[in-house]
């Protein structure tokens, strides 16, 4: 039987807070033959800063790393890239994204020091919630795509959603981490390319609740495990803890209205 929460309840964690955002009804649906974690069952920011791994680009960059139809892809060289919410295309391009809301928040550190690095710019891509990428899947839009510069505590917040999964991929974010934003725009190296990586319960949970447009998800996320991904399996637990970004409820005025991500990225300098 479906868990019937009282209108007080309060302070009860991601289990409690995800009907309020996706559907209350449908959730507890869900929840009454699916468990998931609540907060204190998700990955929190490591204790111990690890370094993350480098890993691939993939081949959906658009960071003038490569082609489409012979054509550099650059969104890093467009005004207006630098931004909060990467929702929406901006400049000549079109189109804007549906699908559970994310509000994430990455902290640049350095390693082994774990110090903010204020003024440091990172890069983040992924895709929508049907698996597809701007700028390459679809040509005409440049969503889901974004510059952001750290504060002095290291932090850079983003407003997206909740990428999908698609065939042979566990679903992940992928960034490039800058000495500046100067140096993102002007094709500087970046001093680390890599990906992060969506928690298990909670994921699996998300993409039932909003099958209408994680449908597709649902059903790539059950032959696709995190264990088996091509990427992050070769990756140490200390390393793939440190990489997975911990997911809780976002309150507004005590109703939960979106979610909150949050990641730690140490850097070996």
């Amino acid at each position: 039987m479906p868990h019937d929460h009282s209108d007080d309840d309060h302070d009860l964690g991601f289990q409690h807070d995800l009907p309020r955002m996706l559907g209350r009804r449908r959730l507890l649906q869900l929840m009454s033959g699916l468990g998931i974690a609540s907060v204190a069952g998700a990955p929190a920011l490591a204790l111990d800063c690890v370094a993350l791994p480098w890993e691939t680009a993939g081949p959906f960059p658009a960071d003038g790393s490569n082609r489409r139809s012979g054509t550099v892809i650059n969104v890093l060289r467009q005004s207006g890239v630098i931004r909060r919410d990467v929702t929406a295309s901006f400049g000549d391009y079109r189109g804007q994204v549906a699908g559970t809301a994310l509000t994430l928040e990455l902290s640049l550190q350095d390693h082994p020091g774990c110090q903010p690095l204020q003024g440091a710019a990172i890069y983040i891509w992924h895709c929508d919630a049907d698996g597809a990428y701007s700028m390459y899947n679809v040509p005409e839009a440049n969503w889901l795509r974004g510059l952001g510069v750290a504060d002095a505590e290291g932090r850079v917040t983003f407003e997206t959603i909740v990428p999908g999964c698609y065939p042979g991929r566990w679903p992940h974010i992928h960034f490039e981490v800058f000495e500046s934003a100067e140096a993102a725009v002007s094709g500087a190296k970046p001093l680390l390319t890599s990906q992060l990586a969506l928690p298990e319960g909670e994921i699996a949970a998300i993409y039932e609740a909003d099958r209408a447009r994680y449908g597709a998800s649902v059903r790539n996320l059950s032959r696709s495990p995190l264990s088996r991904d091509g990427i992050f399996r070769n990756n140490s637990a200390a390393e793939l803890a440190q990489q997975t970004i911990a997911l809780s409820t976002a309150l507004s005025s005590g109703a939960a209205d979106g979610l909150s991500g949050r990641c730690a990225i140490p850097i070996a300098l």
